[in-house]
């Protein structure tokens, strides 16, 4: 029986320097070999802390109990790719959720996080913020590349427009939220600063906005960092202060033993189970409290 590989804390340190600073594939596999002991581990365990895209979705893409499409719709400066999904025959008008990906794009983790949205009572759409250059490509590697090349101003003002095309939805009650991975997490943060219509956000382990920019925020605030996430959590305290003397809506979670990227399920190494459900327990109760 093959022996499965020790995944160690500076492995997934590294897999995190790799994904989000240096974006040097080779750099992080001499890194890893190091860590490991052979080249044969290194490739062993890079899969593992990679997300799968093999991982199954937690809720399937021909749901019964949902309805989903690829659509396009107006951005701030031209035609945005995203994906919409909502509960098939609402009782009612429905609070609306912008779930915004990580920075491999709209995959199709994303679109399953998207769908649990959906089941929880909301519209959801999941744009595809690499829309500008032409939609998210097959490749993660290139995807986390094509990031590097966004104008932040017309990013957020993408996602400005997005708030602005589903609070007019029809059969949406025009409130808006957002909720953000990663790269997604941060855009939540300068969402709010921008966007003094936004009703709620959720960012997980974001980036945290300039502190002179909290002032502008107008929507209660969800934040959940991981316990174990020293590079975005060494902004906490500086975000936590600025929204205290704005007298801003807010509540922070840091879930202990926890790595970045924790609530993506589909990267064996970095998923935890418990932090996943309890902060996915807290976010819905935020967004029904806030979107209802």
């Amino acid at each position: 029986m093959t022996e499965t590989p020790k995944i160690t804390q500076a492995m997934i340190d590294a897999y995190d320097e790799y994904t989000h600073l240096s974006l040097d594939r080779r750099k992080f596999m001499e890194r890893l070999t190091l860590l490991a002991g052979s080249g044969a581990a290194a490739a062993a365990i890079a899969p593992m802390l990679a997300a799968s895209h093999a991982q199954a979705a937690l809720v399937p893409a021909d749901d019964a109990r949902l309805t989903g499409a690829d659509i396009t719709y107006p951005g701030a400066g031209g035609e945005m790719k995203g994906y919409l999904v909502a509960p098939k025959n609402p009782a009612g008008p429905l609070g609306s959720v912008i779930v915004i990906h990580e920075n491999r794009g709209l995959n199709d983790h994303i679109r399953d996080v998207a769908r649990r949205v959906a089941l929880e009572g909301f519209v959801a759409l999941a744009p595809d913020f690499l829309s500008p250059n032409g939609g998210t490509p097959t490749d993660e590697d290139q995807a986390r590349q094509m990031f590097s090349t966004l104008d932040m101003g017309a990013t957020v003002a993408n996602g400005e427009a997005t708030r602005a095309f589903l609070s007019k939805r029809e059969g949406a009650n025009g409130k808006v939220g957002a909720i953000g991975f990663c790269w997604g997490g941060g855009l939540v943060n300068r969402l709010a600063v921008a966007a003094p219509d936004l009703n709620a956000g959720v960012a997980y382990y974001g980036a945290q906005p300039p502190a002179a920019d909290v002032a502008k925020i107008k929507a209660p605030l969800m934040l959940h960092y991981a316990g174990l996430d020293e590079r975005i959590n060494a902004g906490i305290d500086a975000y936590r202060k600025a929204l205290q003397a704005g007298g801003k809506t807010f509540e922070i979670f840091i879930y202990d033993g926890a790595n970045h990227a924790f609530n993506n399920d589909t990267s064996a190494a970095r998923y935890d189970k418990a932090a996943a459900d309890l902060a996915w327990s807290r976010t819905v109760a935020f967004f029904r409290k806030y979107l209802g």
